[in-house]
């Protein structure tokens, strides 16, 4: 199977947020939300991953209207 075949049976995943404001993390899920390791990648990101279906489920964003400000306050 060439790279071509693989893309072909992919399907277009539903993306999933929620913002908690208080915590400023961003939680981003693809597909429905579910159980999964967590692995901290650093700089305030934590990807979420299936060891059952071997695959990213999800990525956690901390400090995410810190960030965001920090960027707009340096451009």
């Amino acid at each position: 199977m060439n790279g071509n075949d693989l893309l072909d049976h992919l399907q277009p995943a539903t993306l999933h947020w929620d913002y908690d404001e208080e915590a400023d993390v961003l939680y981003l899920s693809v597909g429905a939300p579910r159980p999964a390791v967590g692995i901290d990648i650093g700089e305030g990101l934590v990807v979420r991953f299936d060891e059952t279906e071997q695959s990213v489920v999800g990525l956690t964003v901390i400090g995410l209207r810190a960030r965001t400000l920090q960027a707009l306050t340096n451009s």
